[in-house]
């Protein structure tokens, strides 16, 4: 069985729609894979909450705790290597993450971003694409490598 690990940072909406089609399209049957852990940076994560609600395991781990991005990433690592994960799911998870973390999960790093990149990175996308006057607005997924620059 191929675990995933999702990572988030607050309200969870695509979390909650990577396991709910996880449900209904039977993916452990399916594909031989399974969410089986949510992982947050924030303990009052409206997310965290559902995820547990799920039955699915769930940690936090405040990364204000950690002197550096090095010494967070190093813990979550660990946290997440506890699930022996196939995939490690970026849903709404608000932290740059470090060159040795990415590397860590190449190729089996995805990120999950409610905008069609380039355009409108970071927080509030829709409003901003909104208030730009965009005619049509999107999601990108992809893998997430060092080189900032790509989308794979």
């Amino acid at each position: 069985m191929k675990n995933i690990v999702i990572l988030i940072s607050g309200g969870g909406s695509n979390m909650k729609a990577l396991v709910g089609a996880a449900q209904r399209e039977n993916w452990a049957q399916r594909h031989g894979a399974r969410i089986v852990a949510v992982i947050s940076n924030k303990a009052d994560s409206a997310g965290l909450a559902w995820a547990q609600a799920q039955g699915l395991a769930t940690a936090v781990l405040s990364h204000r705790d950690f002197a550096s991005r090095e010494a967070f990433d190093a813990q979550l690592a660990q946290l997440i290597d506890q699930h022996a994960p196939a995939l490690v799911l970026l849903a709404g998870f608000m932290r740059i993450l470090t060159p040795g973390f990415v590397a860590r999960y190449e190729g089996r790093l995805i990120n999950i971003h409610p905008s069609l990149l380039p355009a409108f990175t970071g927080l509030n996308t829709h409003q901003r694409a909104i208030e730009a006057g965009c005619a049509f607005a999107g999601a990108t997924v992809h893998r997430v490598t060092a080189d900032r620059k790509s989308v794979v």
